[in-house]
Protein backbone atom coordinates (compact mmCIF):
# COMPACT_ATOMS: atom_id res chain seq x y z
CA UNK A 1 0.00 0.00 0.00
CA UNK A 2 2.73 2.72 1.01
CA UNK A 3 4.61 1.61 -2.23
CA UNK A 4 1.52 2.24 -4.28
CA UNK A 5 1.16 5.61 -2.78
CA UNK A 6 4.20 6.55 -3.62
CA UNK A 7 3.54 5.50 -6.84
CA UNK A 8 0.91 7.66 -7.06
CA UNK A 9 2.49 10.87 -5.73
CA UNK A 10 5.28 10.33 -8.09
CA UNK A 11 2.99 10.27 -10.83
CA UNK A 12 1.57 13.23 -9.66
CA UNK A 13 4.39 14.86 -9.50
CA UNK A 14 5.34 13.91 -13.04
CA UNK A 15 2.03 15.11 -14.35
CA UNK A 16 2.29 18.78 -13.21
CA UNK A 17 6.02 18.89 -14.38
CA UNK A 18 4.50 18.03 -17.45
CA UNK A 19 2.35 20.92 -17.40
CA UNK A 20 4.65 23.42 -16.17
CA UNK A 21 7.86 22.86 -18.44
CA UNK A 22 5.53 22.83 -21.44
CA UNK A 23 4.17 26.07 -20.24
CA UNK A 24 5.10 30.01 -20.96
CA UNK A 25 8.53 30.34 -18.40
CA UNK A 26 7.15 34.06 -17.71
CA UNK A 27 4.07 31.87 -16.22
CA UNK A 28 5.62 29.44 -14.34
CA UNK A 29 5.58 30.82 -10.50
CA UNK A 30 1.93 31.24 -9.93
CA UNK A 31 1.37 28.03 -12.08
CA UNK A 32 3.47 26.26 -9.89
CA UNK A 33 1.76 27.64 -6.92
CA UNK A 34 -1.54 26.52 -8.07
CA UNK A 35 -0.60 22.95 -9.13
CA UNK A 36 1.18 22.07 -5.75
CA UNK A 37 -1.98 23.37 -4.16
CA UNK A 38 -4.08 21.37 -6.33
CA UNK A 39 -1.73 18.53 -5.75
CA UNK A 40 -1.48 18.67 -2.28
CA UNK A 41 -5.44 18.67 -2.15
CA UNK A 42 -5.03 15.33 -4.38
CA UNK A 43 -2.71 13.67 -2.17
CA UNK A 44 -0.85 15.45 0.51
CA UNK A 45 1.52 18.34 1.75
CA UNK A 46 4.53 16.41 1.05
CA UNK A 47 3.82 15.51 -2.44
CA UNK A 48 2.36 19.54 -2.92
CA UNK A 49 6.02 20.45 -1.63
CA UNK A 50 7.54 18.23 -4.12
CA UNK A 51 5.91 20.28 -6.88
CA UNK A 52 5.95 23.37 -5.06
CA UNK A 53 10.25 22.48 -5.46
CA UNK A 54 10.25 22.34 -9.02
CA UNK A 55 13.06 24.74 -10.30
CA UNK A 56 12.08 27.21 -13.09
CA UNK A 57 14.14 26.15 -16.09
CA UNK A 58 16.63 28.25 -17.61
CA UNK A 59 15.41 30.45 -20.95
CA UNK A 60 17.58 27.47 -23.03
CA UNK A 61 15.97 24.54 -20.96
CA UNK A 62 12.39 25.92 -21.85
CA UNK A 63 13.57 26.48 -25.53
CA UNK A 64 14.31 22.63 -25.66
CA UNK A 65 10.75 21.22 -24.18
CA UNK A 66 8.96 23.97 -26.56
CA UNK A 67 10.81 22.23 -29.30
CA UNK A 68 10.49 18.60 -27.95
CA UNK A 69 6.85 19.10 -28.15
CA UNK A 70 6.38 21.34 -31.00
CA UNK A 71 8.74 19.47 -33.00
CA UNK A 72 7.97 16.11 -31.89
CA UNK A 73 8.00 14.00 -34.93
CA UNK A 74 11.33 15.59 -35.92
CA UNK A 75 12.86 15.37 -33.06
CA UNK A 76 12.03 11.66 -32.64
CA UNK A 77 13.56 11.16 -36.28
CA UNK A 78 17.07 13.13 -35.83
CA UNK A 79 17.76 11.53 -31.86
CA UNK A 80 16.88 8.08 -33.85
CA UNK A 81 19.27 8.89 -36.91
CA UNK A 82 21.72 9.55 -33.85
CA UNK A 83 21.41 6.36 -32.61
CA UNK A 84 21.81 4.87 -35.77
CA UNK A 85 25.29 6.70 -35.93
CA UNK A 86 26.51 5.93 -32.68
CA UNK A 87 26.13 2.32 -33.00
CA UNK A 88 28.00 2.51 -36.74
CA UNK A 89 30.59 4.97 -35.22
CA UNK A 90 33.04 2.07 -34.63
CA UNK A 91 33.14 0.87 -38.15
CA UNK A 92 33.36 3.88 -39.73
CA UNK A 93 36.47 5.35 -41.64
CA UNK A 94 37.70 8.84 -40.47
CA UNK A 95 36.41 10.43 -43.98
CA UNK A 96 32.80 8.97 -43.28
CA UNK A 97 33.07 10.14 -39.87
CA UNK A 98 33.79 13.40 -40.78
CA UNK A 99 31.22 13.73 -42.97
CA UNK A 100 28.75 12.29 -40.42
CA UNK A 101 30.05 15.06 -38.13
CA UNK A 102 29.19 17.89 -40.53
CA UNK A 103 26.20 16.34 -41.34
CA UNK A 104 25.27 16.39 -37.35
CA UNK A 105 26.48 19.60 -37.09
CA UNK A 106 23.99 21.14 -40.26
CA UNK A 107 20.84 19.06 -38.44
CA UNK A 108 21.55 20.84 -35.06
CA UNK A 109 22.11 24.28 -36.17
CA UNK A 110 19.02 23.93 -38.09
CA UNK A 111 17.03 22.72 -34.89
CA UNK A 112 18.18 25.56 -33.12
CA UNK A 113 16.96 27.83 -35.72
CA UNK A 114 13.70 26.26 -35.61
CA UNK A 115 13.82 26.19 -31.85
CA UNK A 116 14.15 30.01 -32.39
CA UNK A 117 11.42 30.44 -34.37
CA UNK A 118 9.22 28.62 -31.81
CA UNK A 119 10.13 30.74 -29.39
CA UNK A 120 9.35 33.60 -31.03
CA UNK A 121 6.04 32.45 -31.74
CA UNK A 122 5.65 32.07 -27.94
CA UNK A 123 6.19 35.52 -27.26
CA UNK A 124 10.17 35.24 -26.19
CA UNK A 125 13.27 36.29 -28.08
CA UNK A 126 16.22 33.92 -28.33
CA UNK A 127 19.66 35.98 -27.66
CA UNK A 128 22.61 34.37 -29.70
CA UNK A 129 23.99 32.68 -26.68
CA UNK A 130 21.02 31.50 -25.50
CA UNK A 131 20.69 29.89 -29.11
CA UNK A 132 24.01 28.25 -28.99
CA UNK A 133 22.87 26.53 -25.98
CA UNK A 134 20.29 25.12 -27.04
CA UNK A 135 22.58 23.96 -30.06
CA UNK A 136 25.02 22.54 -27.22
CA UNK A 137 22.07 20.85 -25.73
CA UNK A 138 20.99 19.31 -28.59
CA UNK A 139 24.07 18.00 -29.95
CA UNK A 140 24.45 16.64 -26.71
CA UNK A 141 21.74 14.42 -27.56
CA UNK A 142 22.88 13.80 -31.06
CA UNK A 143 25.90 12.50 -29.21
CA UNK A 144 25.36 10.74 -25.61
CA UNK A 145 22.20 8.42 -25.56
CA UNK A 146 21.69 9.52 -21.82
CA UNK A 147 21.49 12.95 -23.25
CA UNK A 148 19.10 11.89 -25.61
CA UNK A 149 16.71 10.28 -23.08
CA UNK A 150 17.05 13.97 -20.73
CA UNK A 151 15.71 16.20 -23.92
CA UNK A 152 13.19 13.75 -24.48
CA UNK A 153 11.33 14.26 -21.34
CA UNK A 154 10.96 18.25 -21.98
CA UNK A 155 11.36 18.80 -18.52
CA UNK A 156 14.69 19.56 -19.24
CA UNK A 157 16.21 22.36 -16.06
CA UNK A 158 19.53 24.15 -17.47
CA UNK A 159 21.54 23.96 -21.14
CA UNK A 160 24.63 21.15 -20.52
CA UNK A 161 26.64 19.26 -22.76
CA UNK A 162 27.88 16.04 -23.65
CA UNK A 163 31.20 14.70 -25.63
CA UNK A 164 29.76 11.47 -26.05
CA UNK A 165 32.49 9.35 -23.52
CA UNK A 166 31.28 10.63 -20.15
CA UNK A 167 27.23 10.57 -19.51
CA UNK A 168 25.15 13.34 -18.15
CA UNK A 169 23.93 13.76 -14.48
CA UNK A 170 19.88 13.78 -14.98
CA UNK A 171 19.58 14.75 -11.25
CA UNK A 172 21.44 17.82 -12.08
CA UNK A 173 19.56 18.82 -15.37
CA UNK A 174 15.82 16.85 -15.08
CA UNK A 175 13.25 18.70 -12.81
CA UNK A 176 12.13 15.13 -12.02
CA UNK A 177 14.70 12.70 -12.51
CA UNK A 178 12.23 9.52 -12.58
CA UNK A 179 11.07 11.62 -15.56
CA UNK A 180 14.14 9.36 -17.39
CA UNK A 181 12.14 7.31 -19.78
CA UNK A 182 9.36 9.27 -20.24
CA UNK A 183 8.34 11.11 -23.96
CA UNK A 184 6.79 14.68 -23.37
CA UNK A 185 3.58 14.79 -24.87
CA UNK A 186 3.44 16.71 -28.23
CA UNK A 187 1.50 20.06 -27.98
CA UNK A 188 -0.98 20.75 -30.94
CA UNK A 189 -0.15 22.96 -33.51
CA UNK A 190 -2.48 26.28 -32.47
CA UNK A 191 -4.29 27.45 -35.62
CA UNK A 192 -3.20 30.92 -37.13
CA UNK A 193 -5.53 33.63 -36.18
CA UNK A 194 -6.72 36.42 -38.73
CA UNK A 195 -5.16 39.85 -38.21
CA UNK A 196 -7.66 41.80 -35.42
CA UNK A 197 -8.14 44.43 -33.38
CA UNK A 198 -5.29 44.45 -30.93
CA UNK A 199 -6.57 42.72 -27.46
CA UNK A 200 -7.34 44.88 -24.45
CA UNK A 201 -5.40 44.80 -21.57
CA UNK A 202 -7.25 44.65 -18.35
CA UNK A 203 -5.33 45.89 -15.16
CA UNK A 204 -5.44 43.61 -11.97
CA UNK A 205 -7.11 45.54 -9.56
CA UNK A 206 -5.05 46.35 -5.66
CA UNK A 207 -6.85 43.18 -4.49
CA UNK A 208 -6.22 40.53 -7.20
CA UNK A 209 -2.48 42.44 -6.69
CA UNK A 210 -2.74 41.61 -2.89
CA UNK A 211 -3.64 38.53 -3.44
CA UNK A 212 -0.97 37.56 -5.88
CA UNK A 213 1.52 39.37 -3.12
CA UNK A 214 0.14 36.80 -0.27
CA UNK A 215 0.15 33.90 -2.51
CA UNK A 216 4.10 34.88 -3.62
CA UNK A 217 4.92 35.54 -0.22
CA UNK A 218 3.49 32.59 1.16
CA UNK A 219 5.13 30.80 -1.72
CA UNK A 220 8.56 31.87 -0.86
CA UNK A 221 7.98 31.01 3.10
CA UNK A 222 7.51 27.82 2.23
CA UNK A 223 10.92 27.31 0.41
CA UNK A 224 12.29 29.18 2.99
CA UNK A 225 11.40 26.34 5.30
CA UNK A 226 11.83 24.23 3.28
CA UNK A 227 15.47 24.75 2.91
CA UNK A 228 15.87 25.64 6.52
CA UNK A 229 15.00 22.13 7.38
CA UNK A 230 17.00 20.75 4.80
CA UNK A 231 19.56 22.83 6.57
CA UNK A 232 18.97 21.88 9.90
CA UNK A 233 19.07 18.08 9.04
CA UNK A 234 23.29 18.61 7.08
CA UNK A 235 23.57 20.37 10.13
CA UNK A 236 22.70 17.42 12.76
CA UNK A 237 24.93 15.24 10.36
CA UNK A 238 27.52 17.18 10.70
CA UNK A 239 27.15 17.40 14.72
CA UNK A 240 26.69 13.94 14.74
CA UNK A 241 30.25 12.89 12.20
CA UNK A 242 31.85 15.44 14.62
CA UNK A 243 30.81 13.92 17.61
CA UNK A 244 31.75 10.16 15.60
CA UNK A 245 35.10 11.40 14.67
CA UNK A 246 36.20 12.41 18.02
CA UNK A 247 35.20 9.50 19.06
CA UNK A 248 37.19 7.61 16.69
CA UNK A 249 40.14 9.41 16.99
CA UNK A 250 39.98 9.29 21.20
CA UNK A 251 39.64 5.40 20.68
CA UNK A 252 42.98 5.18 18.08
CA UNK A 253 45.27 7.60 20.55
CA UNK A 254 44.23 5.27 22.99
CA UNK A 255 45.02 2.41 21.08
CA UNK A 256 47.79 3.69 19.77
CA UNK A 257 49.03 4.69 23.44
CA UNK A 258 48.21 0.97 24.26
CA UNK A 259 50.25 -0.34 21.15
CA UNK A 260 53.24 1.77 22.66
CA UNK A 261 52.65 0.18 26.53
CA UNK A 262 52.95 -3.37 24.30
CA UNK A 263 55.72 -2.64 22.58
CA UNK A 264 57.95 -1.42 25.77
CA UNK A 265 56.34 -4.52 27.40
CA UNK A 266 57.68 -7.03 24.49
CA UNK A 267 61.24 -4.88 24.61
CA UNK A 268 61.49 -6.76 28.11
CA UNK A 269 60.33 -9.67 27.64
CA UNK A 270 62.92 -10.25 24.85
CA UNK A 271 65.90 -9.10 27.08
CA UNK A 272 64.49 -11.10 30.06
CA UNK A 273 64.30 -14.10 27.47
CA UNK A 274 67.90 -13.38 26.06
CA UNK A 275 68.73 -13.69 29.41
CA UNK A 276 67.20 -16.69 30.63
CA UNK A 277 68.37 -18.40 27.48
CA UNK A 278 72.63 -18.13 28.37
CA UNK A 279 71.41 -18.75 32.09
CA UNK A 280 69.87 -22.35 30.43
CA UNK A 281 73.36 -22.56 28.40
CA UNK A 282 75.34 -22.27 31.40
CA UNK A 283 73.09 -24.59 33.63
CA UNK A 284 73.07 -27.19 30.79
CA UNK A 285 76.91 -27.15 31.05
CA UNK A 286 76.77 -27.35 34.40
CA UNK A 287 74.66 -30.28 34.59
CA UNK A 288 77.17 -32.00 32.10
CA UNK A 289 79.85 -31.13 34.19
CA UNK A 290 77.74 -32.83 37.03
CA UNK A 291 77.24 -35.60 34.81
CA UNK A 292 80.74 -36.44 34.28
CA UNK A 293 81.74 -36.04 37.44
CA UNK A 294 79.31 -38.55 38.77
CA UNK A 295 80.17 -41.09 36.44
CA UNK A 296 83.85 -40.86 37.28
CA UNK A 297 82.99 -41.17 41.07
CA UNK A 298 80.51 -44.25 40.10
CA UNK A 299 83.79 -46.01 38.35
CA UNK A 300 86.13 -45.58 40.86
CA UNK A 301 83.71 -46.83 43.33
CA UNK A 302 83.36 -49.88 40.97
CA UNK A 303 87.12 -50.57 40.62
CA UNK A 304 87.45 -50.88 44.68
CA UNK A 305 84.85 -52.93 45.21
Amino acid sequence: MAEERADEATAAVLAAAEELYAGPVEEFVGRRTALAKDVTAAHDKATGQRVTRLKKPSTAAWAVNLLVRREAGQIEQVLGLAESLRAAAAALDGAELRALTKQRRQVTTALATTARRRAAQAGTRLSESVVDQVEGVLTAAMLDPVAAQVVRTGRVLTAFTATGVSQVDPEAVVAVPEALGHVAAALPEEPEQAPGPPALTLVADDGARLREAEEALEQAEEEVAAAQAERDDVRRSVQDLDARRLQLRGEVDELRRRVAELEEEADGVDDEHEEAAAALDDAEQVLAEAQRDAERARRALDDLR
